[in-house]
């Protein structure tokens, strides 16, 4: 399956649930997992660590084939950013990441300077806008000057 998730894979989305601050993380890897359940922490069963995933709604519908329900993860790999600011990613990101920030449920996140360049040039543009940004509240999707 691609790396880059389209909105109409994303039917279905309830809510988006984090493990870890999104604030503190500058990208997320996604993927789309095929598990037995709507809702809860999913099996995660790759390297790395999940730091979110998707509930869905009660009325969402298996997939016909694989009788399985595709959510959302998000995860991060050992050699990320987070864990590792100058190594591999200090610069530029993996192809399925994007900024968790931007995230919605049924809304594919965005690559955002911060996620594509790190912290150095999101304090670029915070100091670009006298530190007037906008706060998201990811769970409810509102932003907030």
């Amino acid at each position: 399956m691609s790396s880059m998730l389209q909105d109409s894979q994303l039917t279905g989305e309830a809510e988006v649930v984090w493990l870890e601050s999104p604030e503190n993380l500058d990208y997320v890897r996604q993927a789309l997992d095929k598990v037995n359940t709507r809702r809860g922490k999913p099996r995660h069963e790759r390297d790395g660590r999940l730091v979110g995933y998707t509930n869905l709604a009660q009325d969402s519908e298996r997939d016909p084939d694989s009788g399985l329900f595709t959510r959302r993860t998000f995860f991060l790999l050992p050699h990320d950013r987070d864990s590792v600011p100058t190594g591999d990613y200090e610069v530029g990101a993996p192809g399925e990441a994007v900024d968790p920030r931007t995230i919605e449920p049924g809304k594919v996140g965005a690559k955002t300077p911060r996620s594509q360049r790190g912290r150095a040039a999101d304090a670029a543009s915070v100091g670009a806008n006298g530190g007037r940004g906008q706060r998201r509240n990811l769970t409810a999707g509102r932003t907030a000057d």
